[in-house]
């Protein structure tokens, strides 16, 4: 699936689901920024919108704004291969991401 099927709120949606992924080990590594960058730029975010990413790789986003049962039936599957990007992305996978990846999937099927 194409990530230009997204309209605006679900191309921010998924990148506060990203964006939490990368701070699933408490850190956010410099291959994981790089990762956002060039989602941003796929995505092809409004210099607000990047800004408000850039907000949350400083600061997670909320929780109660990445809910799973949120996302679209008909963007799951990208929403779950974005986040399976992003834990791997940094060439290591930390027990928090993998859990927080299992979850994902098990709640968005």
């Amino acid at each position: 699936m194409s990530l230009s099927v997204l309209d605006p709120e679900e191309r921010l949606q998924l990148m506060r689901f990203v964006c939490s992924f990368a701070w699933a080990d408490l850190e956010v590594a410099e291959e994981e920024r790089a990762f956002v960058g060039k989602l941003i730029a796929k995505l092809g975010l409004t210099d607000e919108e990047s800004a408000q990413v850039e907000e949350w790789l400083e600061v997670p986003p909320p929780p109660e704004e990445v809910d799973p049962t949120q996302i679209p039936r008909a963007h799951r599957q990208l929403f779950i291969d974005a986040a399976r990007a992003m834990v791997v992305v940094d060439g290591r996978i930390d027990p928090e991401e993998a859990e927080n990846l299992a979850l994902l999937e098990m709640l968005v099927k």
